[in-house]
């Protein structure tokens, strides 16, 4: 098979994907890689219909690979993941609209254009946690005790575009993250960017039937295949904090060789076997997305 990957910047020299391009090319298929965010790109010669069996993004929120991603799909390509999967998952607003809205256990998210706009968080939902809406990788999240610490956080906000807010709750300072590839799922704990420990070590771990059941339902909720689920186990359960497309896959065992079997056969099947949500309207979204559950713990790659 022949197989494009959109590679930014940021990952050019990671494991993943480099591991799994190794092995695909070791296999005897060609992969042609492009890097979109050091590349001049020709856009209106960059997509060849045909010319590939699939494409698949590993790129950086907000980066250019998602906007060739989806020429490429508008071109009859096939795409790993579902280029519409992709955006709906990236934009974290937008995420956590349609997540709730089909039964997911997601925390009240409030979303603004401006930081200042956050005032008008009620007192009673601090603690916050902010994070950039298009944020990744634990990029500017931020812990906000107060309304007081909030107003000398504001400067700090400004220019991050789209922010989102949701309560938090004391928690152990873990999360639980859930890598899903070639329909299995595997979990590891690791400590939460608002935690920081040096000393704790990404580690793999049981998978609850509980939680395992949420982390499939993130899958058909946004029509992702290769996926990434933060679960925090809050006092009312596990919820969810953050879905990562195309994630690290770290701890997940011989992890190369399971991405690419994945990428094959999504290639081969002509995409995605998941199909995602419709996309709510009309815009925008509602400044509060309530939800039943009250907590909030990470942010993840």
């Amino acid at each position: 098979m022949r197989l494009c990957f959109l590679v930014e910047e940021h990952y050019r020299h990671d494991g993943m994907p480099n591991e799994v391009i190794r092995q695909l090319t070791a296999w005897g298929h060609r992969v042609d890689v492009v890097r979109p965010g050091g590349s001049l790109l020709r856009m209106t010669e960059v997509v060849d219909a045909g010319a590939h069996d699939a494409w698949v993004l590993k790129t950086v929120s907000g980066g250019p690979g998602l906007t060739l991603l989806e020429a490429a799909a508008a071109a009859g390509t096939t795409t790993v993941n579902d280029a519409r999967s992709i955006r709906g998952v990236r934009d974290k607003a937008l995420a956590a609209a349609l997540g709730r809205g089909r039964g997911l256990p997601l925390p009240p998210t409030y979303a603004v254009a401006r930081p200042e706009l956050l005032r008008e968080v009620p007192a009673a939902e601090y603690p916050l946690v902010v994070k950039p809406a298009d944020g990744s990788s634990g990029r500017a999240v931020h812990l906000v005790s107060s309304p007081e610490r909030l107003e000398t956080l504001l400067p700090v906000l400004a220019g991050e575009g789209l922010l989102i807010a949701q309560p938090y709750v004391p928690n152990s300072g873990t999360d639980i993250k859930v890598y899903a590839v070639g329909g299995e799922l595997f979990a590891t704990e690791r400590c939460s960017p608002l935690h920081p420990d040096p000393s704790v070590r990404e580690r793999r771990v049981p998978l609850s039937a509980e939680v395992a059941a949420i982390a499939a339902q993130v899958g058909s909720v946004y029509g992702l295949d290769l996926y990434g689920v933060d679960v925090l186990l809050g006092p009312d359960g596990p919820v969810v904090v953050d879905v990562n497309d195309f994630p690290s896959f770290r701890q997940v065992p011989d992890a190369a060789a399971r991405v690419a079997r994945a990428v094959l056969e999504l290639a081969r099947a002509g995409g995605s076997a998941q199909q995602p949500a419709p996309v709510p309207l009309p815009y925008p979204l509602p400044l509060s997305i309530p939800a039943q559950v009250s907590a909030v713990g990470g942010d993840g790659a």
